[in-house]
This record gives structure tokens, sequence and C-alpha cells, in this order.
């Protein structure tokens, strides 16, 4: 046992007198010369960079090989073992926005113009262009880096959208709002790392680029978004046989109304902004 084991400590966060390294009422721990080493920054650094964080990792796995039970075990207050469903999302959230060059929730002008309300999209974007005074190559460049930014704050918006269906689809289910929320959030994570992290990682390495285009990713989406709900539907709302099915595929169409939504809202909210 150390002296710093058994002497007494006033906490520096709530000022309440402890023994030991952690103050027993808020967790606050007191700093050692060990703490401020530079080998325990460079560890802090590396950990963050690299998230070698074995709740990562095992939150990460867990979304991937048993979806829903992130979900579920969160709503029944276990929450120790992993990160929560949003501090996930934020990671991962964090990561695809470094690369994202799978135009998932980042959508550029170009992807906008592929939404069934194109038309009426390039009058609005014909008249903020004269507006403006620019040329089209100048407005594109100039919404493309807008648009980036504002999508990681405006991401939560298809979350909550997307979770609205799932109130309704399992309503005899005994869940509360928030449950359908952090279910929906669970859901995002899992589209970010495979339809955007994974897939951008996939097309890169194997020069796929050409092959890319919404026909494609719409099929993508669909078949591992499939994946995910059918799976996470039996763990989190306990549901199966043909119910689970149909409500599966009644929730993938949900699914991408909710992201035409999502951008939709974020192209005239960029649109705004400029």
């Amino acid at each position: 046992m150390t002296q710093q084991d058994i002497s007494t400590h006033i906490c520096k966060s709530c000022s309440h007198e402890f023994t030991g390294t952690y103050c027993n009422v808020c967790g606050e721990k007191i700093l050692t010369p060990q703490d401020r080493s530079f080998k325990t920054v460079l560890n802090t650094v590396f950990l963050t960079i690299t998230f070698a964080d074995s709740r990562f990792i095992k939150t990460l796995w867990s979304v991937i090989q048993n979806p829903g039970a992130l979900s579920r075990d969160f709503a029944n207050g276990k929450r120790v073992k992993r990160l929560t469903p949003m501090g996930l999302f934020f990671v991962l959230n964090l990561i695809y926005f470094f690369f994202p060059l799978i135009q998932l929730f980042n959508a550029s002008l170009n992807t906008q113009l592929l939404s069934p309300f194109s038309s009426f999209y390039q009058t609005v974007i014909a008249e903020k262009v004269v507006a403006l005074g620019m040329d089209l190559t100048s407005f594109t460049l100039v919404y493309n880096l807008k648009t980036t930014s504002l999508a990681k704050l405006l991401v939560m918006v298809f979350v909550v959208v997307s979770s609205l269906p799932l109130n309704f689809l399992y309503w005899k289910k005994n869940k509360y709002f928030t449950d359908h929320v952090g279910y929906a959030v669970e859901l995002a994570c899992f589209n970010l790392f495979i339809n955007a992290i994974v897939l951008t990682i996939i097309v890169r390495l194997f020069g796929l680029g050409n092959y890319l285009n919404e026909s494609t990713l719409t099929i993508v989406f669909i078949i591992t978004n499939l994946y995910f709900v059918i799976r996470s539907g039996t763990t989190f709302y306990q549901e199966r046989g043909w119910r689970l099915v149909l409500k599966s595929l009644t929730l993938i169409v949900f699914l991408k109304v909710s992201l035409e939504i999502y951008r939709s809202i974020l192209f005239f909210v960029t649109l705004m902004m400029l």
C-alpha cells in the first residue's frame, strides 16, 4: 500500500474529503507525477487516434455480430461494459466525416440532384446561384464545403425521423420513445460503419469507384439493413416469424424515406446558410 492510498485528499471537483486515489463521491482521480509524464500523454493520444479501447471494439463488434443487443442492454440499464449507442455513434460519425466518399449522410450537391425532387431542386439552385452572383462551379464548391460541416450536426435528424415508424410498428412491445431512439442510433452506427466507412475502404482499395451509383448503393443499403433489422428485431423487440419479416421490409422502406427527408432538410438548411 502506497502513501497515496492512505493519505487524505480534498477532491478538486466536489471538495469531498477522501482517502485513496479516486473520490468516492464523484470519481475524480488524484493526479500523480506518472499521469503528467510524456509516456502517459503518448498513450492517451494513441488510444484516442486508434480507438484501441476494449469497450469501443467490443461495442462495435456487438453491433455487427448481434444487432440489437446494445440497444437492449442500454434500455435495460446495462451500460458499464460497453459504450452507449450515442457514444459509439459520435466516434463513428467523426471517423466517417474524415473521408466521406460514400454519400450516405454527407450529401453533396450532385447527390442531392439524384433526389426524386431533383427538378424542384434545380429551380431552387438556379435562383440561389443568381442571387449570390456566382457561377455553378463555384457554387457547387461552396455548397459542398458548407453541407459537409452541417451534416455532422444534422445527422441526428435522420436518427429521430427513422425512429418514428418504430413507435407504430412495435407499439405492442411496451417500449419507450427513448428506447426506439436508442435502437435507431444503433442502426445509424451500423450504417456508418458498414455502408460508409467499410464500403469506402473497399472501394478505395479495389478501385471500384466506377461501379458506384445510386442504384448499386441502394441495393447494398437494402441488403445490409435487412440483415440488421431482422436480427435486431428478434433481439430487441422479441419479434419472430412472418410478422418480423413483414415489419422488417416495411422498416426498410421507411428508412429510405427517412434518408430522403434528412437529405432534403440538409439541402435547404445548407442553402439558408450560404
